[in-house]
């Protein structure tokens, strides 16, 4: 919960004040004092009657009512402050900015706990401890530098870690990008990055709201609260991106199936980021790229225009676009004759289009007018560096005046940051984004060409004998038995071939009479059967069952065997994991070995709608084997779709599901039958 009094306070006190603004209380008070805050401001400070001109008091008791408090003090001395203030002095927010607590060990978690509870009892928000402090345009309670000009509609960059904050504030100031309002988290014991976007979510207001937010995140407590809100801002015109750090997965926990070993907690990040339509990043950087093109006009298609007066840049950034998958489409010499001889001999109009180290402003406004009018171009990338033999401010007056004019997007690399300082300077100051590499900028263009918008969720489908799957697996843990599987994937309608399930020889040589040959003999008991041998294809004599038979039986931990119809056709596979507070990871991909040799695999969180299965199909590297090949059938992936369907509604009936593999599901067209089946609970 964010309260008002966080965001638009009448009143401020600052816990710790100093007259030394190297110091956080002293800078707090400074930039409270300095910044755009119209309320009443308070000191306190036992040894100071006044501080930087604020009235000042000895402690918290004799202060007035106080909306908001920033404290900057002793981390022991945190708890019974904020139990004053919001006992006594009706407060409704509190910074902790003082450090000291969980990162020292038991006794600073017990105080975060401590103070978490008494917000929450008082239904007060705090932000920290270990926190920088929040900004908007109403105050700037903050204690590092840089505090930007605040303005309605800029961006939103909301962090977990203060020191990431301000460098990610650098980054984007430098490039150009405004800010509406900045939320420091820290410690995030009461208040995380997922509460700022719901508040964001819940109090969004056209033109006035953020259309860009970005995040630093190191734990996502509230998976499906982030989930939830991103959706609904993406669905009001907002865009989000977001860089989450600690992606390692050192150790990682046993699994029993092929996916559980595969998916690891970065993939449930992953998976959430993109069912939630949040664009993630690796790096502030990116962050802060991605932050500046998403704060030009909407790229609407794949084809970009290259202006430069030099040409290595010009190249290098094709190179990037084309090999990612956008193009710099060529520009034939008719159609860019007219424009051709506007520029000085040598120039090239193919596309980048060099004007040469000598091209004016002036040529440099005729090419960017030109491309906005090309059916064949949808966005436009201007690259303008200096000699340092005269001045850009001309030819930087153009780009502005032709993004404010153009219809389509005009990207800006600027990469003289030391020869063209003071123009660059005052580009940024007229209202001007730029970027200072090409190779920066096109990453985050191709991130934007690839971005998909959220799928609007439908209502999952029904399985039939709901009833029955429920009794089945009631009470079941740990690794399921196989016949209990295979008479799951009956109940839910999915395909298999008949097998039986035999302990001897006899029983094996009646199990082959019955379901005739060729057939596949695999051991029961281990998870991973061909890893121990345990899988035998084609065998089309008695004899090959009896010899079969005995050896598969005295496998280490075998249980029985499985005499099975043995089908031909793509192995394909579709595995879940259930990932903690972010739930089950729906994977596909190639199956039988081929999947942890190739890893070539697709994955999403439950529930699946059948467009995300099929767009997760598409997405495979193996997409055209799944298609048809070579003159060798495929398989219908509608039908593909519809099995992972089923998967996604089964784990909404039985979410206790923990791993499930169908590896392989094997089949010819329209036929997809489920050969093996791995279920743990």
């Amino acid at each position: 919960m964010i309260t008002l009094q966080l965001i638009n306070p009448k009143s401020i006190a600052v816990i710790g004040a100093s007259e030394n603004i190297e110091k956080p209380g002293g800078k707090a008070l400074y930039n409270v004092k300095n910044g755009t805050f119209e309320g009443g401001l308070y000191a306190v400070n036992p040894k100071h009657e006044n501080i930087q001109g604020v009235q000042t008091f000895r402690n918290v008791s004799e202060l007035p009512q106080i909306d908001l408090a920033i404290l900057a003090i002793p981390a022991n001395l945190c708890v019974p402050v904020i139990k004053s203030l919001l006992e006594e002095k009706n407060t409704k927010a509190v910074v902790v900015l003082s450090a000291g607590f969980s990162e020292m060990g038991p006794i600073g978690k017990k105080m975060e706990k401590e103070m978490a509870l008494l917000a929450d009892k008082h239904q007060a928000t705090l932000i920290g401890p270990n926190c920088i402090g929040v900004m908007n345009p109403y105050h700037q309670s903050v204690f590092v530098s840089p505090v930007p000009k605040m303005e309605w509609g800029g961006t939103a960059l909301v962090s977990s870690s203060g020191a990431t904050c301000v460098f990610i504030l650098e980054s984007a100031l430098s490039k150009g990008l405004t800010f509406s309002s900045v939320f420091s988290v820290g410690n995030a014991v009461q208040t995380c990055v997922e509460d700022v976007v719901e508040y964001l979510n819940e109090t969004y207001e056209e033109g006035k709201s953020p259309q860009t937010i970005l995040m630093y995140i190191e734990s996502i407590k509230k998976p499906q609260l982030l989930l939830k809100n991103a959706r609904e801002l993406i669905g009001k015109g907002c865009r989000l991106a977001a860089v989450k750090s600690g992606i390692s997965d050192a150790g990682g926990r046993a699994a029993a199936s092929h996916t559980g070993a595969m998916l690891n907690s970065d993939m449930a990040v992953d998976a959430l980021f993109r069912k939630a339509g949040i664009v993630r990043c690796n790096s502030r950087g990116e962050l802060t790229a991605m932050g500046a093109v998403l704060q030009h006009p909407k790229l609407t298609g794949k084809r970009i225009a290259i202006i430069t007066h030099a040409g290595g840049p010009g190249v290098m950034l094709t190179d990037v676009l084309s090999t990612g998958g956008m193009k710099v489409p060529r520009l034939s010499d008719e159609l860019m004759r007219n424009l051709r001889d506007e520029l000085f001999e040598g120039a090239s109009t193919a596309n980048p289009i060099d004007i040469l180290a000598t091209g004016t402003a002036e040529q440099l406004e005729k090419c960017i007018r030109f491309c906005d009018r090309l059916e064949s171009i949808d966005g436009i990338v201007v690259i303008f560096g200096s000699p340092g033999l005269f001045s850009n401010i001309d030819t930087y007056r153009v780009i502005r005046e032709q993004q404010n004019s153009c219809l389509k997007p005009i990207y800006t690399i600027l990469p003289s940051i030391l020869n063209a300082k003071e123009e660059m300077d005052q580009f940024v100051d007229e209202g001007g984004v730029f970027f200072e590499d090409e190779f920066v900028l096109g990453n985050a263009l191709l991130n934007e060409s690839r971005y998909v918008a959220p799928v609007e969720e439908k209502e999952t489908g029904k399985l039939k004998n709901e009833k029955k799957i429920k009794a089945l697996l009631k009470d079941r843990k740990g690794l399921i038995d196989s016949h209990v599987g295979f008479e799951l994937l009956d109940l839910m309608g999915v395909s298999r071939p008949r097998n039986k399930f035999i302990s001897t020889e006899e029983e094996a040589i009646n199990a082959a009479q019955e379901l005739g040959f060729p057939l596949v003999m695999k051991v029961v008991g281990p998870a991973h059967k061909s890893d121990v041998g345990g899988v035998v294809l084609d065998v089309v004599t008695l004899e090959a069952v009896r010899e079969n038979f005995k050896r598969l039986i005295g496998i280490k931990n075998a249980a029985g065997v499985e005499v099975c119809q043995m089908e031909r056709g793509l192995e394909v596979l579709i595995g879940v994991k259930k990932e903690p507070g972010f739930g089950h990871i729906i994977t596909c991909g190639l199956g039988g070995i081929f999947v942890e040799i190739l890893k070539d695999i697709q994955y999403t969180l439950a529930p699946v709608t059948r467009t995300e299965a099929l767009r997760m199909i598409r997405s495979l590297k193996s997409y055209k084997l799944i298609q048809g090949a070579r003159g060798k059938e495929g398989i219908s992936e509608e039908v593909f779709a519809e099995v992972i369907c089923k998967v996604s509604d089964l784990l909404v009936l039985v979410p206790e599901i923990e791993e499930m593999d169908l590896n392989p599901l094997m089949g010819r067209g329209h036929h997809l039958s489920a050969v093996d089946v791995v279920i743990k609970m």
